[in-house]
């Protein structure tokens, strides 16, 4: 109010003074000023938002288009969209999809209230052209969302009006796939779609998969027959060209019609009770089932991908595919092969290289050829060489330095120590010394049938059997008891333990002080870890019947996360038997081992071999102790799309978008 009266004072006092000559104009000119400063003063009074009328809670809607939508014989590759309101697309180029595919790619923009479309490629005679936004389409402001929206126009007289949809599911383990590209070859004249189309020839209608596999191909005409391929397109032809591009096939050619049909559309009167229920008819397309089980072929391309040395010790070369055969070494900064050790993962496309000659290891750099196989040009895995130097990030020198902080610590504490207690021991400084340290897991309870792990954390041979126990707890002794320990193929590091175990019963694992030295010159501490058997009624049993007609069916028993805690190969009359099963929920996938390895393995498209099939059961498996379970499984007699439990498939639907209900929360938050 004080900045009120100040205003309306010099309002008053400019105002009386006499209006002759410049006088005049410069009272004039106070005048004007000061209506602009009661005005902005008034607009800072009041401090609330001014309340600016409802939320646009309206999707944006198309008033005209150039050509029409499902227009005839237009020809023109400049599309514009009108509509009523300001419109933005989003994620344009993971939900645009135009049909048949472009070989140059489309420019689809929003500008203002109108989308443009332009078309680079010449358009085909006598062909529907598609433009599907799925729901990219939202108003400017508030985001409302038009929904799945789909243009249209054909270049000849008519306009194909049919769909074709389906689900794309990862043939290994059933996975929704997102994003690949399913499309149509249409049955040539002589009844066939070739295998060597897929290579040669684009997609002659094509559309993009959700979040839940689901794949709508539109612009289909009717009384044709097609066949179905998918494709993780890496190149952007729209041809299966790379050993990288996920594909799936489907080997049948189907009929594509329509009949007429209804659907039940429930009136929801709150999120709990339903006021009605009304039929609600629609025109139904066929087929509507298909599924592509898409895969990666074997023999990907294999390149260097990277190299990792964290310190000087070791280091770990990266492939991008497996190989046949261990790379090999020759020194530069050293002599030979600098006696690496080599440890390699199952596939060759990890490899591990350990350095026991510190004078190697210690040193600044480390340079020598490194000779691998990889794919050229023509695809074909030949031998490569690449020179190498490596810098460890923590290099020997930051290793002394801290060690030193380290010592320098210990010191102090040690003087400490010996003011307090001048009688203390010496003792060793503990940063002096590095040991081999030595895990066995899994530790604590393990179930009868279980074969623990015992791992060093450098290569290292195993020792003496005499420096080796396990021991039998009877009563209050411990009994030596007869064992077996192997070593993991391919692996220095890794050893198996086995034992007839008795259930209830504990028992110790030992390893004598320094009988293990580490490729590395460490050597082991006393190993010592208890193990307790568990009880057999402190677990269920499962009991499973496949009926297949095949052989060779492998059943796997999941965990929550969809990895196998359990594998078995089921008898000749399709039965799996899993034993000491922990009490809780499991599931099943079992698939059919046709070459018989043990194995899950992908397809071969030029040699026409698919995939292994993989089968879900759709229900989860609870276990209870004591108790035995028996379940018969016919996986054929569940659709592909409907097998795998949705608790444990990862890649989950897509959102629907939805009206925001900006003016409900307004009212809710004022207290309407």
């Amino acid at each position: 109010m004080g900045l009120f009266r100040s205003i309306l004072r010099q309002f008053a006092r400019v105002t009386t003074l006499p209006l002759t000559g410049g006088a005049r104009r410069g009272s004039l000119f106070y005048i004007l000023y000061f209506i602009f400063i009661l005005s902005f003063a008034c607009a800072c009074a009041n401090i609330g938002s001014p309340d600016g009328g409802p939320f646009d809670e309206t999707p944006p809607r198309v008033i005209k288009s150039y050509p029409d939508n499902q227009a005839v014989n237009a020809n023109r590759r400049n599309i514009r969209i009108n509509f009523n309101e300001y419109i933005k697309i989003e994620n344009a180029s993971e939900k645009v999809v135009v049909s048949p595919p472009q070989s140059e790619v489309p420019n689809v923009r929003a500008i203002g209230k109108h989308v443009s479309i332009e078309l680079f490629d010449t358009l085909r005679p006598n062909t529907t052209y598609t433009i599907d936004f799925a729901d990219a389409i939202v108003d400017n402001n508030e985001g409302n969302p038009m929904g799945n929206y789909t243009f249209s126009f054909s270049t000849g007289d008519a306009i194909d009006t049919m769909e074709v949809s389906g689900y794309a599911l990862n043939a290994a383990d059933l996975e929704p796939v997102k994003g690949i590209l399913v499309g149509l070859y249409l049955v040539g004249e002589d009844g066939t779609v070739p295998d060597s189309v897929f290579r040669t020839r684009p997609f002659d209608r094509v559309a993009r998969t959700n979040g839940s596999g689901r794949f709508v191909i539109k612009g289909v005409a009717s009384g044709q027959r097609y066949r179905a391929f998918a494709l993780q397109d890496m190149d952007g032809n729209f041809r299966f060209t790379q050993k990288n591009e996920a594909i799936g096939i489907d080997t049948a050619i189907f009929d594509v019609f329509a009949r007429p049909d209804f659907r039940l559309d429930t009136i929801w009167r709150d999120s709990t009770h339903y006021d009605s229920i009304h039929p609600v008819r629609y025109t139904h397309f066929f087929p509507d089932d298909i599924v592509l089980r898409t895969f990666l072929e074997e023999g990907q391309e294999r390149h260097r991908l990277k190299e990792l040395r964290e310190v000087p010790d070791h280091f770990t070369m990266f492939f991008t595919a497996p190989g046949d055969s261990v790379p090999y070494i020759r020194g530069l900064s050293f002599e030979g092969d600098g006696g690496f050790i080599v440890e390699p993962s199952e596939k060759l496309d990890t490899i591990t290289y350990w350095i026991p000659d510190t004078t190697i290891a210690y040193a600044d750099t480390l340079a020598f050829e490194f000779y691998f196989q990889e794919h050229d040009t023509l695809g074909q895995l030949v031998w490569h060489m690449d020179t190498v130097e490596l810098i460890p990030k923590t290099t020997r020198a930051k290793q002394l330095k801290e060690l030193q902080r380290k010592t320098e610590e210990w010191e102090k504490e040690q003087k400490k120590k010996r003011k307090q207690y001048p009688n203390l021991p010496p003792e060793e400084n503990p940063h002096l010394i590095t040991f081999l340290s030595a895990d066995l897991k899994p530790t604590g309870s393990i179930a009868p049938n279980q074969s623990p792990i015992l791992t060093f954390s450098e290569p290292a041979p195993l020792p003496d059997s005499s420096a080796m126990r396990l021991l039998l707890k009877v009563d209050s002794l411990w009994k030596p008891e007869p064992f077996d320990i192997f070593a993991l193929p391919n692996d220095p590091r890794r050893y198996q333990l086995l034992a007839d175990w008795e259930p209830g019963q504990q028992y110790r694992f030992e390893i004598d002080s320094a009988t293990v030295a580490g490729a590395l010159g460490h050597t082991n501490k006393p190993v010592k870890q208890d193990l307790r058997i568990r009880k057999e009624e402190e677990f269920g049993t499962i009991f499973i019947h496949v009926i297949v007609p095949d052989t060779g069916v492998i059943v796997q028993l999941l965990n929550a996360s969809d990895k196998p805690v359990a594998t078995e190969r089921a008898n000749a009359e399709g039965r799996a038997e899993f034993y000491y099963v922990k009490p809780g929920a499991y599931y099943l996938r079992c698939f059919i081992d046709r070459n018989g390895d043990g194995v899950w393995t992908t397809g071969d498209y030029d040699a026409g071999i698919p995939p292994e099939e993989t089968f879900y059961f759709p229900q989860p498996l609870n276990v209870k102790a004591l108790w035995e379970l028996n379940q018969d499984w016919s996986p054929r007699s569940i659709p592909y799309m409907k097998q795998k439990p949705a608790k444990i498939t990862k890649q989950k639907p897509d959102k629907e978008k939805q009206i925001k209900q900006r003016n409900r929360e307004r009212d809710a938050a004022k207290g309407k």
